[in-house]
């Protein structure tokens, strides 16, 4: 009688670890700019990255667009109030709202793309974005036949220009005497959905000889890339793989790894081994790089392969240095 007692305590026991061991899985959130989930770039990368999550530990997640800033915190409120574990905010734009609601909210853990934010619940991920700009920059000097290459810029701030500044080093590097033209769409939010703007300027800079343009401005961008190809020229796409968009007219696309960074958050979260503080991700930590695949492999000649993926190994080991234009407050090049 006592064995088959101490057999049932034995078993209740058991049955109590295990329902320990399984912690309840964690109520998380991701709020996109006003880029919008499906801009086939920078939002679009961390949307992929939550559903890659999703799909491999059947844990979903609440998903909200913000318009413009102030959206962004009352919508990010609305998801703390929510008692959720992690609200990701993409994007610099939101920067303040991140700032406020976390502090508000103590226990919710946020994540802050493209923007630092004060917070001991804050993890802010940066992105060495000259790097691989540095990168594209060499290819784009490279395929370029007039030596005169193009910059098509969303939203005119300190990261779009850190772009500009990284591509016009790896260009110049390749080729001192290259000419690099540059125009942003706008000063705005709005600066990021307006393809008409973004291909009309692509089209300024083809006319006055450019033959590659590195389009970095969300949706504005499409349009960019589509004159590219409309006028015979090469395109660079940026943040998401775009070479599959224009097949033949992509040179390339420097990515930036978003859907790693918020993947890897989620993750964390759900492994309680996520820490607040400051990310940087560049070359060595896979956070950003150049893409080479089917869609663009006929116009990447086995020399620029070689080449850039060797500027890629110099930069990794410290041989080369890349100037970021947000902590030099000007381009030395």
């Amino acid at each position: 009688m006592k064995f088959k007692q101490l057999s049932t305590t034995i078993a209740a026991l058991f049955i109590a670890g295990s329902a320990m061991a399984q912690a309840p899985a964690p109520k998380l959130g991701i709020v996109y700019d006003a880029g919008g989930k499906f801009d086939k770039s920078f939002n679009q990368s961390a949307f992929e990255g939550a559903e890659r999550f999703k799909k491999e530990t059947n844990i979903p997640y609440i998903e909200v667009q913000a318009n413009s800033d102030t959206q962004a915190e009352q919508v990010m409120r609305g998801l703390a109030r929510k008692k959720l574990d992690m609200i990701a905010a993409i994007g610099f734009s939101q920067t303040q709202a991140v700032a406020k609601v976390a502090k508000e909210f103590p226990k919710v853990k946020f994540v802050l793309i493209d923007s630092i934010a004060p917070g001991a619940n804050v993890n802010s991920i940066m992105f060495k974005e000259q790097e691989g700009s540095y990168l594209v920059g060499v290819a784009a000097a490279m395929a370029s036949k007039s030596k005169k290459i193009g910059f098509v810029g969303g939203m005119d701030i300190p990261l779009i220009r850190a772009f500009a500044c990284g591509y016009s080093q790896g260009a110049k590097a390749q080729q001192p005497k290259i000419e690099i033209m540059s125009n942003m769409v706008g000063t705005t939010s709005a600066a990021w959905n307006d393809p008409a703007k973004g291909g009309e300027l692509a089209r300024q800079q083809f006319d006055r000889g450019a033959d590659v343009v590195f389009a970095v401005a969300g949706g504005s961008g499409m349009g960019a890339l589509q004159m590219a190809k409309e006028k015979g020229k090469l395109a660079i796409g940026v943040d998401s793989n775009q070479n599959y968009l224009h097949p033949g007219s992509m040179l390339t696309s420097m990515v930036k790894r978003v859907d790693v960074a918020i993947y890897d958050a989620f993750m964390q979260v759900k492994n309680n081994t996520w820490k607040a503080g400051t990310t940087y991700k560049g070359l060595k930590e896979g956070g950003v790089d150049w893409v080479l695949d089917k869609d663009n492999r006929k116009v990447v000649s086995p020399e620029m392969e070689k080449r850039v993926n060797g500027v890629k190994a110099d930069i990794i080991n410290g041989k080369i240095k890349v100037i970021d234009y947000r902590a030099a407050s000007s381009c030395p090049v």
